[in-house]
């Protein structure tokens, strides 16, 4: 066939080469740890950790669930991979015997308040091994600072898992809070006037306690509890005698 009578639809020049001008579909970006930790907080961001799958992260990555199994092995992974995230961002002092109750403080407050930022991500690191170096580099700053505070390795350890307990539970129910006034449930979320009408209505031969120091039981803020209660552990904490 003469080589001007070719299909004028063809996109191929008469050297048989695709016309230049074609333009072709770009490539997607490969799927990596980044990535998924990215997708993954993206989602725990706009919907919540309940939202937080496997298969949801593949979607949000614009790619199917067996393309991440090349870089986790089930969502523990991508737990792991969550909170060595969000610990990157804790910044650890150095070590001060005379004040490591304040830098213990000022560690887990740093640690709650990058929970807090995303709803119910705290329940990641509930009966979470970590494998992520920067989780175990925060659990190493923590423990150097309990044991500068000549608390004996032991009960350093027991105590680091204990303020972290409470630090994830503290964030999980303050997220909890948030989606029931997010959807509006009266039942489970009461202001500071309704529970005090409440308290104080009860029955005062069953309740008299609860009725007469009802301001005392609702008092305070959040925040104002938190620093109680990790002060509270804190100082049940102290040098070991000898």
């Amino acid at each position: 066939m003469p080589a001007d009578s070719r299909d004028p639809r063809d996109p191929r020049d008469p050297r048989g080469l695709r016309d230049p001008r074609q333009r072709r579909a770009p490539r997607k970006k490969p799927i990596t740890v980044e990535r998924i930790t990215d997708a993954a907080l993206e989602v725990v961001a706009t919907e919540g950790y309940d939202a937080l799958t496997i298969r949801r992260v593949a979607a949000v990555l614009g790619t199917g669930p067996s393309s991440l199994y090349a870089h986790i092995v089930n969502k523990d992974d991508i737990d792991d991979l969550l909170i060595g995230r969000l610990y990157a961002e804790v910044t650890l002092p150095e070590p001060d015997p005379a004040a490591w109750r304040e830098q213990l403080a000022g560690v887990y407050t740093q640690i709650r308040d990058l929970y807090l930022k995303y709803p119910g991500v705290s329940r990641a690191a509930l009966a979470m091994v970590p494998t992520s170096l920067e989780t175990l580099r925060v659990g190493e700053g923590i423990l150097a600072i309990l044991l500068a505070g000549g608390i004996e390795p032991r009960t350093a350890g027991w105590a680091r898992d204990a303020l972290s307990l409470y630090v994830s539970a503290y964030a999980l129910e303050q997220s909890l809070v948030r989606q029931r006034r997010r959807h509006e449930d009266p039942e489970w979320v009461l202001s500071h006037e309704e529970l005090l009408t409440r308290f104080t209505a009860l029955p005062p031969e069953q309740f008299p306690q609860t009725r007469a120091h009802a301001a005392d039981l609702i008092s305070g803020t959040g925040p104002d509890r938190f620093e109680f209660t990790l002060g509270l552990l804190m100082n049940n904490l102290g040098p070991t005698a000898g």
